[in-house]
């Protein structure tokens, strides 16, 4: 079993930045990348940015390419998400997960709420 925390939301004003941190500790030797999700009020919850465990290779939602960058430090067991040039439609609660080769969530974190004031 895996356990995810993430911490580093907050409230910030249009144009700032956050970033989130997911700490991943248990059974992660087949975990194959790890991946930030979000759930806006009144929306599903939607793919933001995925990031293989071994290699690095990264994946983001059309929204946030290039305003946003997932990294991961091994030795730390932990995912970060860098989130630039924040608008309002950037609210929402942040989720990070494991994911499997479809990119496709397993196990979920308890998710930190982010809010972009305009």
């Amino acid at each position: 079993q895996v356990q995810l925390v993430e911490s580093g939301g907050g409230l910030v004003q249009a144009g700032g930045s956050l970033r989130l941190s997911c700490a991943v500790s248990g059974r992660t030797f087949s975990t194959y990348a790890m991946g930030w999700f979000r759930q806006s009020p009144g929306k599903e919850r939607e793919f933001v940015a995925a990031i293989t465990w071994s290699g690095g290779t990264t994946r983001y939602a059309d929204s946030v390419r290039g305003r946003f960058t997932i990294s991961r430090d091994i030795l730390k067991n932990t995912v970060y998400l860098q989130m630039n040039s924040l608008k309002p439609e950037d609210t929402a609660i942040y989720y990070c997960a494991t994911t499997g080769i479809n990119w496709a969530a397993v196990s979920w974190g308890q998710g930190t709420q982010v809010t972009v004031s305009s």
